[in-house]
């Protein structure tokens, strides 16, 4: 059995949250409803944002919560939207006169309950928008309903936003940036072993030792199809030409790099793919204006991880490199 430390039956994630809280006191916890916020907020931010999803994925999304990046985060049970109470209510309590955005996974149960929070909002009088990220190339297919799922471009659409944010961007002006940084980011994941399912302790699949899913989701979801695993430079060179191929816009604009860890997956793993993908991306002509490596989007403890590039507009660099008070961002490389 895969070494994890489960979860007790019916116990969700409000007690790493009190540990989270401990160690940074200035993060605000409500337990009923389950959110957390903080109000050092610039008093130039005009527009609160929220974001949230199921537990498993730390730090996405309270580790973002902070000064520069998010207002309020709301967190479900492991792998599971959060009820449109917590939204509702995270919302309410950090709403500013300009309104509230949420940015949202493109997953179903978080899209219709966020969605049913902005309801509730819009008649309370609170302006609300919405930003959709949907990323995940591994699902960008007619034979997939639900489109592109939402991945790690979502703490690329929170940081931008952020700094927008604190600099005064109206809830208007927010919300279609927003939609622009997520229209120009792809993702895609692999893993070469699956996450360890909370319920059973066991893995979620098993792999045979020379292969790898290759479009592997960050809930554990396994690919359309396991692959032959082939030299780690190959493999990277084959997710780049794949996310290359789906983003949309001027091939002559310079890139955001993010290398991500699935959970399980070493600070020398990451490092090591992101220098790779950086020489494949040099020898493609492209320009790499800033990198990022680290777990910042995980699935428990599944062995893997992605890779994540946004193509950039005018400005949009210097509100990546904008300061931060989030506890889980890690400086970005120019």
């Amino acid at each position: 059995m895969p070494a994890l430390f489960l979860l007790e039956p019916g116990q969700g994630p409000e007690v790493s949250l009190q540990g989270f809280v401990r160690r940074h006191p200035w993060v605000r916890l409500t337990t009923d409803p389950l959110f957390v916020h903080h109000d050092r907020g610039a008093p130039t931010r005009r527009v609160a944002l929220v974001s949230g999803g199921g537990s498993g994925h730390e730090p996405m999304h309270v580790g973002f919560v902070g000064m520069g990046m998010l207002d309020a985060a709301v967190p479900g049970k492991v792998f599971a939207s959060p009820h449109n109470r917590q939204v509702y209510e995270a919302s309410k309590a950090v709403a500013r006169d300009g309104g509230v955005l949420h940015i949202v996974k493109n997953y179903t149960g978080d899209k219709i309950n966020f969605g049913i929070a902005a309801e509730r909002l819009a008649a309370d009088g609170i302006d609300v928008e919405r930003v959709l990220v949907d990323d995940d190339v591994a699902t960008e297919s007619d034979e997939t309903a639900t489109g592109r799922r939402g991945t790690a471009a979502t703490i690329v659409v929170e940081k931008i936003l952020g700094a927008a944010a604190d600099r005064g961007d109206t809830l208007t002006s927010l919300a279609a940036l927003g939609r622009e940084v997520a229209g120009h980011s792809r993702s895609i994941a692999v893993a070469t072993e699956a996450l360890t399912s909370p319920n059973t302790g066991a893995r979620a699949f098993e792999l045979e030792p020379d292969q790898l899913e290759y479009g592997v989701g960050i809930h554990g979801e396994r690919a359309a199809t396991a692959i032959t695993r082939p030299p780690l430079a190959e493999l990277v060179d084959r997710m780049l030409t794949d996310i290359l191929t789906s983003l949309p816009g001027d091939d002559r604009k310079p890139l955001l790099l993010l290398i991500n860890g699935l959970g399980a997956t070493t600070e020398l793993e990451l490092c090591t793919v992101l220098e790779l993908a950086a020489r494949a991306l040099g020898d493609r002509g492209r320009d790499i204006a800033a990198v990022q490596v680290g777990t910042f989007v995980a699935a428990l403890d599944m062995s893997g991880f992605s890779i994540t590039l946004t193509q950039l507009a005018d400005g949009w660099i210097d509100l990546w490199h904008a300061p931060t008070g989030a506890p889980a961002w890690k400086e970005a490389t120019r």
